[in-house]
């Protein structure tokens, strides 16, 4: 597994000399997934200067250690093109939309279609009649499974990552880690 972090070209100059930085930071990171699919699933198909992202961050791990991926400003573009893969990807994969009401006793229900009229249903919990009411809807959501879900979860995290370190003109770090270890 693999996790993305974002930090100043400066601290990494300091690292290396023993000294302290200078400045103080905060290291943007992303979350590290529960499993080795997940980032093979969400890092599949997007790339990342005409390779797989994935085969990418599998040579520059290959060097151990913190390796960089990208840096400013050369990298920009080929990484903000990356990270609209990964959210485009995302989108894509989200699965249907669906309105959602809530019942009283905090039961949600989603159609995964647009209603076209009033439908009234009883709660499967405690019994009361719910009325699906397109104009009270209370909320749009997606309906994906579970490892979707965190997949698509992980890409927009990292998508954000990417974005945020080159927005600051830091260094993109990939660090391969093992499951359960921070």
């Amino acid at each position: 597994m693999y996790r993305f972090s974002s930090k100043p070209a400066w601290t990494m100059v300091a690292a290396k000399n023993g000294d302290a930085p200078p400045e103080k930071y905060v290291e943007l990171q992303t979350p590290i997934p529960s499993s080795n699919e997940i980032v093979t699933k969400a890092l599949a198909r997007v790339e990342y200067r005409t390779l797989s992202l994935l085969e990418r961050v599998e040579t520059a791990v290959a060097q151990g250690g913190s390796t960089v991926l990208a840096k400013p400003p050369n990298d920009l573009p080929a990484l903000l093109r990356t990270a609209d893969q990964l959210l485009s990807f995302a989108r894509h994969e989200a699965g249907e939309r669906a309105s959602v009401w809530r019942c009283t006793c905090g039961t949600q229900y989603a159609a995964p279609v647009s209603l076209m009229r009033p439908v009234s249903i009883k709660c499967e919990r405690c019994g009361t009649t719910l009325e699906l009411d397109p104009d009270r809807i209370e909320s749009q959501s997606h309906i994906a499974d579970a490892v979707t879900s965190e997949v698509n979860g992980y890409r927009k995290a990292v998508s954000e990552l990417f974005r945020e370190g080159m927005a600051r003109g830091w260094l993109v770090l990939v660090t391969k880690v093992e499951p359960g270890k921070a």
